[in-house]
């Protein structure tokens, strides 16, 4: 358990970051009955006094004053990804676990910082995405753990799509470094495929950018052009320690639309996943030799974000690893950051960090049990 907190019981929580993202969080988090969701904090206090109220959320006010409180547990850090690791390591020296959405930290060395200060605290880090605790992404792995489809060999993931300038009102952060389509939408896919084959070790990539500018399409201000200042089209190679290996393209710039396109390969059959930026979806197989898709049941929760939190809350009343960790996250944004240079360099770049494969959820973990009291 952290440093912090009571020994038993349900596990304290505060939220740091009360923008647009905090509503789905606090929906489910406040419905957990093995967290307490003691404090909402924000740069904006009004901001974080209106969700504690909407929440039923005891306390609000700034975040000094959510570290400073001795029941919080957990620091759930929803604030923009500048900030995460001032926040994150701001919270392991109080003694608090740490759940961060992601990006884990804007670059690989401020995350390995944050890592081994929590190491040396005795307390935890976990990190988005926890889509991969879903019940399509969790069906998907008991499936390939079970051999359904024989040992994996391969994987196969689309994201592509003509821009969210089109549809999103203020869509210039997502085309500004630390965004785009690699960094912005790729750690769900990534984290997809480390959960069918584990670590990687090296990449090799190329990118392009379409324009160097894009124009807003809707909302008030429709029709302003702004400058694009990443690439918006990234294709990679990606290799794992296992032998297996997987082709990954994520785009902006394509007139066709397709999202959440995963499949994974094995010597007997191939899967088709669900969106990896969902909870729930369809699980598919295509056995060798059969004419089509045969559709299977998902099993396991799909209340959406804030699994993760709460895995990580029960793992440090159990002593059991949580399992949206700090190291896949590391792992994963070692991952882009060598997909970036990859495309640079045009060569192929090593994956130097590595995790302990997580076990899966069983089918019948049930968040809304109560299993602390």
């Amino acid at each position: 358990m952290s440093a912090a907190g009571p020994a038993g019981g349900p596990v304290g929580v505060a939220v740091v970051g009360c923008g647009t993202i905090s509503t789905a969080y606090l929906r489910n988090l406040t419905s957990f009955p093995d967290l307490r969701v003691l404090f909402c904090a924000d740069l904006d206090i009004e901001r974080a006094k209106a969700q504690a109220a909407a929440f039923n959320v005891p306390g609000a006010g700034t975040v000094a004053e959510a570290m400073a409180d001795p029941d919080v547990e957990i620091v759930v850090n929803l604030t923009v990804p500048a900030a995460h690791a001032a926040v994150s390591s701001a919270a392991i020296a109080t003694g608090k676990s740490v759940w961060v959405e992601k990006p884990l930290a804007l670059d690989s060395a401020s995350a390995r910082e944050m890592l081994t200060a929590a190491s040396a605290a005795g307390v935890r880090i976990g990190c988005a995405p926890d889509t991969v605790l879903g019940a399509g992404l969790q069906t998907v792995r008991r499936l390939i753990d079970s051999g359904a489809i024989g040992p994996p060999q391969t994987g196969l993931a689309l994201l592509q799509g003509p821009g969210p300038e089109l549809w999103h009102p203020d869509p210039e952060f997502l085309f500004q470094p630390g965004a785009g389509p690699l960094f912005d939408m790729g750690p769900y896919y990534l984290t997809a495929l480390a959960t069918a084959f584990g670590p990687a070790t090296r990449v090799a990539a190329v990118s392009r950018r379409a324009k160097s500018t894009r124009v807003i399409g809707r909302g008030p201000r429709a029709g302003t052009e702004f400058q694009v200042e990443v690439p918006t089209h990234v294709s990679a190679l990606v290799e794992y320690e296992g032998g297996q290996a997987a082709t990954i393209v994520l785009s902006f710039d394509s007139p066709l639309p397709r999202h959440g396109f995963v499949e994974i390969s094995g010597t007997k059959a191939t899967l088709a996943m669900p969106d990896p930026n969902r909870f729930d979806g369809d699980v598919r197989i295509h056995d060798l030799g059969a004419s089509d898709w045969t559709s299977l049941p998902a099993s396991g929760p799909a209340d959406g974000r804030g699994l993760g939190v709460l895995d990580l809350a029960r793992g440090l009343r159990s002593g059991e690893p949580h399992r949206a960790s700090g190291e896949i996250a590391l792992h994963v944004l070692e991952i882009l950051e060598a997909i970036n240079r990859s495309a640079v360099a045009g060569a192929f770049e090593p994956v130097l960090t590595s995790f302990t494969m997580p076990a899966p959820l069983r089918a019948d973990w049930d968040p809304h049990a109560c299993t602390l009291a």
